[in-house]
Parts: C-alpha cells; structure tokens; sequence
C-alpha cells in the first residue's frame, strides 16, 4: 500500500468515525452521504468535512 493510500485510508477511518460517534448535529440521511463521500473521495471529504462540520460552534 503507498503512503497516500494510508493516508486515505485514515481519512476515510476518521471522517466516518466522527460522523457516526461524535457529530450529532447531523441526520442519519446526512451521516449516510458523509461516509459514502469518504469511502469514494477520502481526503477530499475529509477536507471538506473538517472545515464544514467541525469547526461549526456546537
């Protein structure tokens, strides 16, 4: 496995773990999209999801 493949591999870990355990402002529908988006573009959603979700104010 090549080094960005790690690496998207543990975006891809991280972005559905914080979906489904930490982020509860979200609906199950919008958990849904998140993890499918970071099975198919993990470093992509993982980006996205840092800068749109996690520094929402709770």
């Amino acid at each position: 496995m090549s080094f960005i493949g790690i690496i998207a591999l543990v975006c891809a870990v991280w972005v559905i773990y914080d979906v489904w355990t930490k982020n509860d402002r979200l609906t199950d529908t919008e958990k849904l999209v998140w993890t499918i988006g970071a099975v198919l573009l993990s470093i992509i959603t993982a980006i996205i999801y840092y800068f749109t979700q996690k520094n929402k104010p709770a």
